[in-house]
């Protein structure tokens, strides 16, 4: 099975090219794509597209799960998404609607088997006000498509062990939109020592003949020939015996389909087989091409003195007319194959971009102005099938009265001020995606997601000020150390990452000779182009954003413009999210205060307890653990206060006390959990919160548990066999004044092991809880460790590989039976800064992670 871009097989990219495929040729939409998830669970990354290309909606190629866009809430709640149109995206997905302000509707269906959600599937077709979109049964069909690809992408896991997910760099698969052939071809094999013919199917339709019916003989196929074409025929067939090939002979086939006995003209080409064996100079094996019906379509239109050009979805010109290129005043080769504004600076302006994007988008005919210098005003026309728009230019016979933006009307734009629209696209994207980045790496990762795709830039970097001097911040490409030369140099050094700074302008470097004549002596290493943009914030240098590019990159002024606009939206971003690091680190102290320095050592068991903070908001949480003796044995607890604020964190150490002091004056658990519920009412801080307190004799091998509202303990016996305990569970704390606790008694042999924990470590979007609690289970019954940190370690081995945890986690497990009698404590490792969780050991001899 061969491999594919991105780490996937062939056999995955005919699976997501049918089925998008199936899913826009079923409900007649004009396009549509495929999300698979990423690694991390994160994001979901662009797998397959069909029609439009992505780049005209809005070129998202990777989306975050927690982006609000359709196909991100669909795989995220795995529920269907449908938007019948313009209006009704604006009320429910504004952001979607302000990057993309077109009339379509769009359906986003989960992708996946079971309880298991792979990515998703979209679909985007033309909507008028008001529409209903798409019917019950075609939303039936789309969702029947998706649950088909999910079954077909866990069975090929199943067999091959080709992973669902996409990385980053998956390049998608592209299927174009469906459109009828331009031109037709047979295929053929002559045998020319007995004349016989072997053919295909389209061969023979070329012919008009019946492929059941043809006999193989080189006369049948002479008879439908022009009498004047049969000789010639021969001739060359003779000629490609000698020569060896037949290079476009044309010859005249009895035209059926008029009614008139016509013929039509096709081509044939061909060649004889190399070889030495017996077949040499013997056959000629070639193609007939019928191309008449695009021949007379072109040569129609070369006939007219309107302008007519075409251009292809992504807007590329694909043709133009005689009468188009003299109006536009370009050639053909300067045209052909590229970007209209590329070419025609006059036509540079955002807003014709605009036009051919919606046009595209809503399907729907637009017309604009435009004045090719010094005073000639042209008025083009653009009508769009899925397949590209065929364009119309004809000249204007007087200027328009007032060529200025209030005067267009709807559907015609003037270029004479030029809109920014296209800029604005572009700006209001990236400010939109920025909305939701926090930290300083997710403002880095939002701009390298948005900035390398949209101008094709490979690598990123982006240095911070620091001290008067560059920082490396962030870099995303495969050439790492393209810029180590600006790390730690000063502000006031003679470098692109530092005038641009100091001066306040953007620099535009694009080929290594123009940055050695500038900056003699700075290495050029493997890149070729670099774009270098200030970070400024409300006149504080915050830093510098350097884009790189493999290849020779041409700065057009779009791009120059576009990405100079866009350096002061991720400016003041970054400052905000520093500010917000700085917070957080802050806040993240506070909390670690709140939870034990250290754990006691108790004669006869051994602990060891962790804590992973979550990687979303910058709120603490209220998660807990403690463990401390008491006058008859040792109390465990775990628990969480709901919510992640300074008010959780400060209910969470109230708790904390309280349990502490019901326990030290020897109330039984149940008592104990019930004087912490009456403490938390009598506080009212409005919070709920889960607690599990389990007291422990060392001696008795037995312990008492009560549980409010928490996840169950796992205990693992001596011969692995791992259970979740079944308590009575009481209700949550801060519910009821009046609620009982009542104890579980739990038998401990010695060598058994307890695991407490937050739900954080067990709950996952979209799954039941207690599927990760087995899921837990099984773990913690497998798991090899040869001391409780290593156990620990693996059971949060997938929790902490994660780039994204929605809740915190608490962890404490504690081992029966194998303690030291050494009464002294352990002190806890020293603190290191997030996303590293704290460890905590509670046995002499353990060494923390």
């Amino acid at each position: 099975m061969r491999e594919i871009s991105g780490g996937g097989t062939a056999e995955r990219e005919d699976l997501l090219a049918a089925a998008v495929a199936e899913a826009v040729e079923g409900t007649g939409a004009y396009a549509g794509s495929v999300f698979l998830r990423s690694r991390d669970r994160r994001s979901i990354v662009l797998a397959a597209t069909c029609g439009v290309p992505p780049s005209l909606l809005g070129g998202w190629h990777l989306v975050p799960v927690s982006s609000p866009l359709p196909v991100a809430v669909a795989y995220s709640s795995g529920r269907t998404v449908h938007l019948a149109d313009a209006d009704e995206t604006m009320r429910r997905y504004p952001q979607l609607a302000v990057a993309l302000p077109y009339a379509f509707g769009s359906c986003s269906v989960p992708v996946g088997t079971g309880e298991e959600t792979f990515g998703a599937l979209a679909i985007v077709w033309a909507a008028s006000p008001g529409g209903e979109g798409l019917s019950k049964a075609q939303r039936r069909r789309v969702r029947g498509v998706a649950g088909r690809l999910g079954d077909s992408l866990a069975d090929l896991r199943a067999r091959t062990g080709d992973p669902v997910e996409c990385d980053a760099q998956t390049t998608p698969v592209e299927s174009p939109a469906p459109a009828p052939p331009a031109v037709r071809a047979g295929l053929f094999d002559w045998d020319l020592v007995t004349g016989t013919f072997t053919v295909d199917d389209e061969f023979c339709a070329i012919f008009g003949l019946d492929p059941r019916a043809f006999d193989g003989r080189a006369e049948t196929l002479v008879s439908c020939l022009h009498p004047g074409d049969r000789a010639a025929l021969r001739a060359a067939a003779r000629a490609a015996a000698a020569e060896g090939r037949i290079d476009a002979r044309r010859v005249r086939v009895r035209d059926l389909g008029d009614g008139h006995g016509g013929y039509r003209t096709v081509e044939v080409w061909g060649r004889v087989p190399e070889g030495d064996g017996a077949r040499e100079r013997t056959h000629l094996v070639g193609t007939v091409v019928d191309a008449q019906a695009g021949s007379a379509a072109v040569a129609a239109v070369e006939r007219l003195r309107d302008g007519v050009f075409s251009v292809a979805p992504d807007g590329r010109v694909t043709y133009a007319n005689h009468s188009a290129l003299q109006l536009l005043g370009v050639r053909g080769d300067e045209l052909l194959g590229r970007f209209l504004a590329d070419v025609l600076p006059w036509l540079s302006d955002p807003e014709v971009e605009h036009r051919h994007r919606s046009a595209m988008i809503a399907q729907t005919p637009l017309s604009f102005l435009a004045c090719r210098p010094p005073d000639q005003w042209l008025a083009f026309s653009l009508h769009p099938k899925a397949d590209g728009v065929t364009g119309r230019v004809v000249p204007l016979g007087h200027p328009p009265s007032a060529p200025t933006p209030s005067a267009s009307s709807p559907g015609t734009a003037t270029a004479a001020t030029p809109a920014r629209l296209g800029v604005m696209y572009h700006v209001l994207q990236l400010g939109s995606a920025l909305t939701e980045a926090v930290t300083a790496r997710e403002v880095c990762e939002v701009v390298s997601d948005q900035l390398l795709p949209a101008f094709g830039g490979q690598q990123l970097a982006i240095y911070v000020v620091r001290d008067g001097t560059m920082r490396l911040l962030f870099h995303t490409g495969h050439h790492e150390d393209f810029l180590d030369w600006l790390e730690g140099a000063p502000l006031h050094a003679r470098l692109p990452g530092t005038e641009t700074l100091t001066s306040g302008a953007p620099f535009f470097i694009e080929s290594q000779q123009d940055l050695s004549q500038g900056y003699p002596g700075i290495p050029t290493g493997e890149v070729s182009s670099w774009a270098y943009l200030p970070l400024i914030a409300s006149s504080h240098p915050v830093g510098t954003c350097v884009l790189g590019f493999d290849e020779i990159h041409r700065f057009t002024e779009k791009d120059r413009g576009v990405l100079t606009a866009l350096a002061g939206l991720i400016a003041q971003a970054l400052e905000r999210a520093r500010l917000y690091d700085s917070e957080f680190a802050l806040a993240r102290g506070l909390q670690q205060a709140l939870l034990p320095h250290r754990l006691p050592v108790v004669p006869g068991i051994r602990t060891v307890a962790r804590y992973l903070a979550g990687t979303s908001g910058m709120d603490i949480g209220g998660d807990w653990y403690d463990v401390f003796p008491t006058g008859s044995g040792v109390s465990l607890v775990i628990g969480d206060v709901e919510g992640h604020s300074i008010a959780a964190a400060a209910t969470m150490a109230q708790l904390r006390s309280a349990v502490r002091a019901f326990a030290a004056v020897g109330h039984t658990p149940g008592d104990v959990m019930a004087g912490t519920n009456r403490t938390l009412i009598d506080l009212d801080p409005g919070l709920l919160a889960s607690c599990c307190y389990i007291h422990l004799e060392p001696h008795g091998h037995h312990a008492w548990a009560v549980t409010a509202g928490h996840p169950p303990p796992l205990l693992r016996r001596p011969d692995m066999t791992t259970n979740a305990l079944e308590l009575d569970v009481g209700p949550v704390l801060g519910v009821d004044r009046a609620s009982a606790y009542p104890a579980t008694r739990i038998d401990l042999p010695p060598g058994s092991l307890l695991a407490l924990y937050t739900d954080g470590l067990v709950e996952e979007r979209g799954a039941d809880i207690n599927v990760g609690i087995d899921r837990l289970r099984a773990s913690l019954a497998h798991a090899p460790a040869d001391s409780l940190d290593e156990l620990a370690e693996r059971l949060l081995h997938n929790a902490r590989g994660s780039s994204y945890r929605a809740d915190d986690i608490a962890l404490l497990l504690i081992e029966y039976g194998s303690g030291d009698d050494d009464d002294d404590e352990v002190p806890a490792p020293p603190e290191r800064p997030e996303p590293t969780p704290r460890t905590r050991a509670g046995a002499a001899g353990t060494s923390p992670s």
